[in-house]
């Protein structure tokens, strides 16, 4: 059993494994990737970059360290405590005031926002324009 074992593992055809896309300096939280953060290995595939940039990093990534998904997001648009455009349209009903988010968000969350003139706090979806949609 163990012959048929060792000669499968020699027999399977191995795919090489390309070294991981790695950061040219140290990436503080909170740091938008832009291709000069970003060392490829030779033969490293440019999606394998191209997916990197633009996101944000979650924790420090060092100099030299490989750059793991994990340790990305995408970046926040909207910052805890921010006054922002807060939008109610329906039809051609557009009713847009001020809020204060009370937390941070990027495209696509919901996040909790106070309205400034009631007081109430609302749920509302974080626009790509970094807008809040109020949705029913």
């Amino acid at each position: 059993m163990r012959f048929l074992v060792v000669i499968i593992a020699l027999c399977w055809p191995l795919q090489a494994l390309s070294a991981p896309v790695s950061a040219s300096r140290t990436l503080p939280a909170g740091t938008i990737i832009g291709p000069a953060d970003l060392v490829l290995p030779p033969d490293a595939d440019m999606a394998d970059a191209d997916a990197l940039i633009g996101q944000q990093t979650r924790i420090t990534i060092y100099a030299g360290r490989p750059v793991a998904a994990t340790q990305l997001r995408a970046p926040r648009l909207v910052a805890r405590n921010q006054i922002v455009p807060l939008v109610f349209s329906q039809g051609s009903l557009r009713i847009e005031i001020s809020g204060r988010a009370l937390s941070e968000g990027s495209a696509g969350d919901m996040i909790p926002v106070m309205n400034l003139s009631s007081r109430q706090t609302v749920s509302a979806l974080v626009a790509p324009d970094g807008t809040l949609r109020i949705t029913r």
